[in-house]
């Protein structure tokens, strides 16, 4: 099992020559693939804004990878939140905190490209 940060779900899903072979390859290897529904908030805000921009609508696009196989959108539960409180670390990003706190909850990696994230988490893989 790997987790995906949001850049790499978008990578992973929309251009995938931009991911790593690292992160390919730990995305191929794995039975099962999450993605926090923080990730698709921070790509339907991101779109919102103006700062990216997808084919289709964050709906479609959430709607679409809910029929990817072995992926599996999970909800951020009260548990997730209070480690992502938890997490000894001062980044402020609650999407980065949440996704890391995900990944360490299930002891999995996390594919993320994120310089930030890899320095804190040591499962990174990109």
């Amino acid at each position: 099992m790997v987790v995906l940060d949001t850049s790499a779900l978008l990578f992973w899903t929309l251009d995938r020559e931009q991911l790593s072979a690292s992160a390919a390859e730990a995305i191929r290897n794995s039975d099962r693939v999450v993605v926090s529904s923080i990730a698709i908030w921070e790509i339907g805000i991101k779109v919102k804004r103006g700062k990216l921009t997808i084919p289709i609508s964050a709906r479609e696009y959430a709607e679409r990878l809910r029929g990817v196989d072995k992926v599996e959108i999970i909800p951020v539960d009260e548990l997730t939140w209070i480690d992502s409180i938890d997490l000894d670390w001062e980044h402020r990003d609650p999407a980065d905190r949440v996704m890391v706190a995900t990944a360490k909850r299930f002891g999995c990696p996390l594919v993320t490209s994120d310089g930030v994230i890899s320095r804190f988490y040591s499962r990174s893989v990109w």
